[in-house]
């Protein structure tokens, strides 16, 4: 499964997500975790500490290797110059397994020892002051957006990815990429206006959201988050000391997380699980080329002096018939 934390900057959807992925680790899921945010804290919530994070390889610095590996033997692509965020994948291109073993989680990915179990960690890299004036957050994401349009993943598999604050995963197709998309939100006007604009964005592409109340102190700040987002309310999460424990780099045990916070992170992960079984892989495959197609007539056709849309393979669905091939077949 594919899962976005999303929100407004400060709202918490880090550490959240640093929770579910400990909380997936402890019920013994296969979990990678992606840092996508422009302000790269994933690690550290995760228990990295500052040499640790800074020494996670970037993703945006290992695209050519990406794309290359993507490729494979896709005889619509050209070269791996010709290929951008959205290229889709077709028959011969590789596929990636949440699992396996495979050259872009060799160069990428990092293990990270949990109390209860191992996860992989990867990372997009952050904005430098060098990117300043030349370059766009955006084109480093699309490593991870082109990693998940080649990603075929089952049930107890995990990919989560912690998403840069506020609306801006819109500049791209990457919101339509998740099963399901938690969005954190605090009990505040400014708390609830993102959800505002992700569910305006996200109407027509049929995205799966839920809100996740934080930092909710009462019974007065649920009936405020739920007279603003109504169904999509899912829980709220209140104050905990061992969060406030990480934070200060001082964690205990997991299992010694509060019990109701527990409990609050086995519902995120039965609504995930709840979400899969309502998985369509064809309309996952056609808003992925709806996006390339927008995005080559948009700039990409011109970047690569390609024309992108020849890239379409018109017969190939990514879903699980694949699930055993590091290359695609026909469907």
């Amino acid at each position: 499964m594919k899962i976005a934390f999303v929100g407004k900057g400060g709202s918490g959807k880090t550490t959240l997500s640093s929770l579910f992925i400990r909380h997936l680790a402890a019920n013994e899921a296969h979990v990678i975790a992606v840092d996508a945010d422009i302000n790269q804290h994933l690690g550290a919530a995760l228990g990295l500490d500052d040499a640790e994070s800074a020494a996670l390889p970037a993703m945006g610095a290992h695209l050519p290797l990406i794309k290359d590996y993507l490729r494979g033997a896709n005889p619509r692509i050209a070269s791996a110059e010709t290929m951008i965020k959205t290229t889709p994948p077709g028959e011969g291109s590789r596929l990636l397994r949440v699992r396996e073993d495979n050259p872009i989680f060799d160069a990428c990915a990092r293990t990270v020892r949990l109390d209860d179990g191992d996860i992989r960690l990867m990372a997009t890299g952050p904005f430098t002051e060098s990117d300043l004036g030349v370059a766009c957050y955006h084109s480093k994401v699309g490593a991870v957006e082109l990693c998940l349009n080649h990603l075929v993943d089952g049930p107890d598999e995990y990919v989560v990815v912690d998403m840069t604050a506020g609306s801006d995963s819109f500049a791209s197709g990457m919101f339509t990429r998740f099963d399901m998309t938690f969005l954190v939100a605090e009990p505040t006007r400014k708390g609830v206006s993102v959800y505002r604009q992700y569910k305006e964005y996200a109407r027509d592409f049929g995205v799966a959201l839920k809100v996740v109340g934080n930092k909710v102190q009462g019974p007065d700040d649920l009936d405020f988050l739920r007279a603003e987002v109504g169904d999509d309310l899912l829980i709220g999460i209140g104050h905990s000391d061992w969060v406030r424990s990480m934070e200060k780099g001082r964690p205990s045990r997991f299992e010694l997380l509060e019990a109701d916070n527990r409990m609050a992170l086995q519902t995120l992960q039965d609504t995930a699980e709840d979400s899969y079984e309502l998985r369509d892989w064809e309309r996952y495959t056609r808003q992925m080329v709806h996006f390339h197609l927008k995005n080559a007539e948009s700039w990409g056709n011109e970047k690569t002096g390609a024309d992108l849309a020849a890239q379409v393979d018109p017969a190939f669905v990514l879903d699980e018939r694949h699930a055993g091939a590091g290359v695609a077949a026909p469907a």
